[in-house]
């Protein structure tokens, strides 16, 4: 057991061995061995804009502040230039990524399959989220991601204030003016958001035509993740364990590391086949777009807070679709009662379309049935597939033919009903 003490007492050494003795303070031993001269040449990581751009799409990257102070980068394809509708009215909507995950999901499967693609070409402005905390929003006007309070966020936040400002921004531009709602894609953490704003702030259902939750998780309590079953007994409630591991960056966004990766899995690198040889083996199986495999690992994971991860934890543990716990104390003076409160998901009037599937082990099939009884406009979407997964709705093969195509076409079924309101 003292074996790494040495180590690190002699790494310690050798750092300070240049420095004078004199001196004092605290050392960042991160930015003495962080020497720029001695960094490889890598490459600028491409952006949401630039991969779509790539493609002959126009490419936005918009930078929207939040009211609590969040920057957050949010990429938009205004038009398609196919159809070259820039001077038309187009329906706006608005795909909003996983836990973990970002803009760079949803289109990762290249123009002929990936929905934003899919959905300028259908006549659509497409925008793009990210939530607080991920590689594309990590900005605030007033604090550092390095300061410990910029990661004092679950999804509660993300949907009060994230999906909220996105919302509005997207209603304000110069094609948003004049329309009063939008169509919402969510994947995942998406789906969760959606959940807690419609109810929480209900009259935001009034800016909503259609919703597509795609492996949607709000109840939790017949999941049948191995992991989550494991670690929530631990960190799924108010306790030392919970405390410890709260409030801090999951998986540091660590520039270095995200570059390499980006360079050995992007597609003009010599070092391509290696990546996609590493995909090959973890992906073996032929359900996953082998080509879009390597495309994700540049670009994932993109950081979340571990209060995010905890409150799903406690809503596992809880079987409760409720807001984040802080334990007795806090929650008497935030709530006023010992509980947290459930999110009222009765109020959710807007149009609710529920894609789920047998073999999610995230989003069980009892757990959106249970958030289905309680939805008074929704339609229910199982997925045939037996095999179909959580992952499936951004990665499977299929997705353009199972899932993006019929999405587009109720979107299109709605657009034509209501077309001279």
């Amino acid at each position: 057991m003292y074996q790494p003490v040495v180590v690190l007492l002699t790494l310690a050494t050798l750092a300070l061995g240049s420095y004078s003795a004199a001196v004092v303070g605290p050392i960042d031993f991160y930015k003495l061995y962080d020497n720029p001269e001695a960094h490889l040449a890598l490459k600028d990581k491409a952006t949401t804009a630039d991969r779509t751009a790539l493609h002959g799409y126009p490419s936005e990257h918009h930078h929207i502040p939040t009211k609590d102070g969040y920057v957050l980068g949010v990429f938009r394809i205004p038009y398609s230039h196919k159809l070259q509708n820039q001077n038309a009215k187009r329906p706006i909507v608005f795909l909003q990524h996983g836990l973990g995950s970002c803009s760079d999901a949803w289109i990762l499967q290249g123009p002929n399959d990936s929905l934003p693609y899919m959905l300028a070409d259908a006549g659509y402005d497409v925008w793009m989220g990210n939530a607080r905390g991920t590689s594309y929003s990590r900005n605030h006007t007033k604090l550092s991601p390095d300061h410990p309070t910029f990661w004092q966020f679950s999804w509660h936040e993300i949907a009060i204030y994230d999906i909220t400002a996105i919302i509005d921004y997207a209603l304000n531009t110069e094609n948003g003016k004049g329309q009063d709602a939008i169509h919402y894609v969510g994947h995942s953490q998406g789906t969760t958001v959606f959940f807690a704003l419609m109810s929480w702030l209900p009259e935001y259902n009034d800016k909503i035509k259609t919703a597509h939750l795609f492996a949607p998780v709000a109840v939790m309590k017949n999941l049948s993740s191995r992991l989550v079953r494991s670690v929530g007994p631990y960190l799924g409630h108010k306790n030392a364990y919970s405390t410890l591991f709260g409030s801090q960056e999951f998986l540091p966004h660590n520039e270095f590391v995200m570059a390499l990766f980006f360079n050995i899995c992007q597609p003009d690198f010599m070092l391509r086949p290696v990546c996609e040889g590493a995909v090959e083996k973890l992906y073996a199986g032929g359900r996953v777009n082998m080509s879009a495999m390597p495309e994700a690992m540049a670009t994932h994971p993109a950081g979340c807070s571990t209060d995010q991860m905890l409150h799903y934890l406690q809503e596992q543990q809880s079987g409760y679709f409720r807001q984040f716990d802080h334990g007795t104390k806090k929650n008497l003076e935030l709530y006023g009662s010992e509980d947290p409160p459930e999110y009222p998901v009765e109020q959710i009037k807007s149009l609710v379309h529920l894609w789920y599937a047998e073999s999610d082990d995230l989003a069980a099939v009892e757990d959106v049935e249970a958030i289905a009884e309680r939805l008074p406009n929704k339609v229910m979407h199982f997925m045939e597939d037996p095999e179909w997964n959580h992952g499936d709705f951004a990665l499977n093969r299929e997705v353009r033919e199972y899932v993006n195509e019929p999405v587009i076409a109720i979107m299109e079924e709605y657009e034509l009903k209501n077309s001279g309101s």
